[in-house]
């Protein structure tokens, strides 16, 4: 088990890293299907798509580290 924290937290920290050099992830939150509502003095924001695209992920992910 301790293995497993020290790799998630070397991967955490380069992923951290690597989003303040270039935002890779451009694409996240712009995805067709997230909600966005602009007017003059408002702004609402709601990424859907973009949730359930990384829940899924997250879902795949911590599924096969179960499986194990």
């Amino acid at each position: 088990m301790s293995n497993v924290l020290i790799v998630a937290g070397a991967v955490l920290m380069l992923l951290g890293l690597l989003l303040l050099w270039k935002n890779p992830f451009f694409w996240m939150g712009r995805l067709p299907g997230d909600i966005a509502i602009e007017k003059q003095n408002f702004r609402f924001y709601f990424p859907i798509v973009t949730c359930l695209i990384v829940s899924a992920v997250l879902s795949l992910v911590f599924y096969f580290f179960r499986r194990n």
